[in-house]
């Protein structure tokens, strides 16, 4: 019989997330085909498993040895899916020690430093309860540890991309499979270090951009196919436009290794159901725009509708920019932002194609009560432009050692600042904004319930997917296209499509867009409803064709 390895997920990539995270990174399947190249019966929970059920300890406590990776490197607001910080770490190494215990193995981010969020430093701990800690490449310092030599400091995809396609089969234990999103590593390191890097960012440690192979990345794609996942995003590296480019430190994208990338991704999952991205740099776009031009072209023409472009910008102010190092000035952001809206701005499925992100942090060196009006400035040009942006995250500062940020920020932030900023965006470009993005009739295929009561939330998969509630109980997991009937600062509001007109509870016949409030009554009174036609005589409006469904017993069920 096998010796039987179990590894621990505490790490949430996104902040947002809502429930058990639907979402296993590179980290955990690589970690996992290590252990089942040494030999191993893999099992695998989340944090967010052991929390609601502590038998997974007992189960975990009674293998022959742990891993468990945790941690995130961006702080944020995390609905009931939160990362495993230094407590949960401590308590599950702990609960491990004894007669007869298994061999502990700690790594992820969290070995960066811990932090309770933004605006406080991300100290770095030593003393986690755990018998060995995987510092660098969790795969590779794992695996030094089983041959029983010492962890090799360089990095090698060619290694990696073996153990990639060995541990697929660890998504299957995922609590919500086959409903999870793989993030596909294309590269490490960061072309902009060669100046020091952004003075907040741990990707420099990394030291130079080091791409994988396109043959490594597909064959991992098809490995994860064969075990049922449909769901992907290109992650892990702070600019895909320059996957693959030339050497200096804001190399031109080359279109033509993204076509190799997405077309051979296509061909190994044929009926894949998304194909996201994460980071873009602004500064290649406006810096080399007629070739990014060519590359965002060959993202949309390859990967699925409602992606994101993960601007990092940070700041609107010049003199921040510079003093941080960062990667663009306001003007060279709205240039991309332009670029990206004229590129990725067409709707396929009743959303765009692609829309940048906007990442702003709080709390840098050099920051001023100027910087946040140059931020709210900056927002209220894009407005007026009538530039689409799919979400801006606002968060604090926080600092991990080893990084310029660490001895320069300009921590504390100023509270009053931070909060009044981030509640204006919220306000006045969130809300007017989604209504842009999402104009109510839009219809969401594919909405995944995560947390079932009155109000039942769900998302789609996907990058930065937008939170929709839906103001009825669904069961959990029921997977259902909606109909957006509201807005919110941060959300949706939908309902299910086409909506079940003669089984809609009462309370909801409310959010029926377009509705007038004196037909409520009459629409209980007379149903139900054979067709559109009657049911527009009783309402006394008008009503997009094929929004509603006539059949009975039509309200989704698990």
């Amino acid at each position: 019989m096998s010796a039987e390895a179990w590894i621990i997920d505490g790490y949430v990539d996104e902040p947002a997330c809502l429930g058990v995270p639907p979402y296993i990174s590179p980290y955990i399947r690589n970690v996992a085909g290590v252990l089942v190249f040494h030999e191993f019966t893999v099992r695998y929970c989340t944090i967010d498993q052991i929390r609601s059920d502590y038998t997974f300890l007992s189960k975990v406590n009674k293998s022959d040895l742990v891993v468990m990776i945790a941690g995130v490197t961006v702080p944020g607001k995390y609905l009931g899916g939160t990362p495993a910080g230094y407590s949960d770490i401590r308590q599950i190494g702990s609960s491990l020690q004894g007669h007869d215990r298994p061999d502990t193995y700690l790594g992820g981010p969290v070995l960066f430093g811990s932090s309770q969020g933004g605006g406080m430093r991300a100290m770095r701990q030593e003393e986690f309860g755990f018998d060995h800690l995987l510092h660098g490449s969790p795969a590779q310092t794992l695996d030094s540890f089983l041959q029983g030599s010492e962890p090799v400091k360089s990095h090698s995809y060619s290694i990696e991309d073996e153990w990639a396609v060995a541990g697929a089969g660890v998504v299957k234990d995922h609590p919500l499979f086959p409903y999870v999103l793989c993030e596909l590593e294309t590269s490490r390191g960061c072309s902009h270090a060669e100046s020091g890097g952004c003075s907040f960012c741990t990707e420099p440690f990394y030291g130079k951009p080091e791409y994988r192979d396109i043959s490594g990345i597909v064959s991992e794609v098809k490995a994860l196919y064969e075990q049922g996942v449909h769901h992907f995003r290109l992650g892990r590296q702070p600019d895909l436009l320059t996957y693959q480019a030339g050497a200096g430190e804001f190399p031109a994208p080359r279109p033509e290794n993204l076509e190799r990338l997405f077309t051979g991704i296509r061909a190994a999952a044929p009926d894949l159901e998304t194909l996201h991205i994460d980071n873009i740099n602004p500064g290649t776009i406006a810096r080399h725009p007629d070739a990014s031009r060519e590359a965002l072209s060959v993202i949309v023409n390859g990967h699925t509708p409602g992606d994101v472009a993960a601007f990092g910008m940070e700041t609107a102010d010049p003199a921040v920019v510079e003093v941080n190092n960062l990667k663009g000035d306001p003007e060279m952001v709205l240039d991309a932002v332009r670029i990206v809206n004229e590129i990725g701005g067409r709707r396929e499925q009743g959303i765009p194609h692609l829309l940048p992100g906007l990442n702003f942090i709080c709390g840098l060196a050099g920051e001023t009560t100027d910087t946040y009006r140059l931020n709210r400035e900056f927002l209220d040009q894009i407005l007026k432009e009538h530039l689409l942006i799919r979400r801006v995250n606002i968060r604090q500062l926080m600092p991990f050692e080893g990084t310029r940020a660490w001895s320069e920020n300009a921590l504390p932030v100023d509270e009053h600042l931070f909060r009044s900023f981030k509640e204006e965006v919220r306000k006045q470009f969130d809300l007017p904004m989604l209504r842009q993005v999402f104009p109510v009739n839009t219809v969401l295929q594919h909405v995944i319930i995560e947390e079932s009561s009155s109000t039942s939330f769900g998302r789609q998969l996907g990058s930065y997917p937008i939170l929709v509630g839906i103001p009825m109980n669904i069961p959990l997991r029921t997977i259902l296209d909606v109909v957006i009937v509201d807005h919110g600062m941060r959300s949706v509001t939908g309902l299910p499509f086409p909506i079940p007109i003669n089984d809609l509870p009462a309370k909801v016949i409310r959010w029926i867009p377009g509705l007038p409030k004196s037909a409520q009554p009459r629409i209980l009174v007379k149903r139900p409803f054979r067709d559109q036609a009657s049911l527009e005589r009783v309402a006394g409006v008008s009503f997009p064709q094929d929004l509603f469904s006539f059949t009975s017993h039509a309200v989704p069920s698990q």
